[in-house]
């Protein structure tokens, strides 16, 4: 099985720098041609279905990328960011430069928040769940940091070692057939290069 991991296109919060976690934040028009964008490169790959986070980022994302009927599934939502939803990361990182770090690097947990095994874990038990019926291409449409996690529960990258994924990107990762799990593609975008990715 290839896993297609696509990261939601550029949310109304993305856009103003503000962490969402599992807030419900649509996409900005900038976030919605990055969804188009990519949507022939999804067609000639040909997933034989589709998994989505149930978040409205990345559902209109997955539509737009051309799955009409993927599967909405709540445990592939972003990590809760608990006391730090809506916060602008300026500000958050101006406080508490070190915990922010700490966070991104799924060693701490903001207040209120997911810890990050906790959230690994939940994700990884979604990928599982979908290995138990055959398919070669399945597209994943979920968040940031639900790419990492799988990042680092199959292939062994700690997240701090892991940039964050751009929006509307494309990743891959094949597992399964007595092999170990292997990355065969990382933040690719259709149209550009991402080296700018905010920490």
């Amino acid at each position: 099985m290839r896993l297609l991991l696509v990261r939601h296109g550029q949310s109304e919060w993305n856009a103003a720098r503000r962490l969402q976690g599992q807030a419900d934040i649509g996409l900005s028009e900038l976030g919605r041609s990055q969804a188009d964008a990519l949507r022939p490169v999804i067609d000639r790959i040909g997933p034989c279905r589709a998994i989505s986070s149930d978040l409205q980022r990345v559902e209109e994302t997955a539509r737009r990328i051309g799955s009409t009927t993927p599967r909405l599934i709540g445990a592939l939502r972003e990590i809760d960011v608990g006391d730090w939803t809506g916060r602008a990361i300026d500000d958050i990182r101006a406080e508490d430069e070190t915990l922010y770090q700490g966070w991104r690097a799924g060693t701490t947990s903001p207040p209120g928040g997911e810890p990050w095994a906790t959230f690994a874990e939940r994700v990884s038990a979604v990928i599982e769940d979908e290995r138990r019926t055959p398919c070669r291409n399945l597209l994943v449409v979920c968040h940031g940091g639900v790419i990492r996690a799988i990042l680092q529960r199959y292939v062994g990258i700690d997240p701090a070692h892991i940039i964050p994924v751009a929006p509307a990107s494309l990743s891959a990762l094949r597992l399964g057939n007595g092999k170990l799990p292997r990355l065969e593609l990382f933040n690719y975008l259709p149209d550009s290069l991402e080296f700018g990715a905010p920490d």
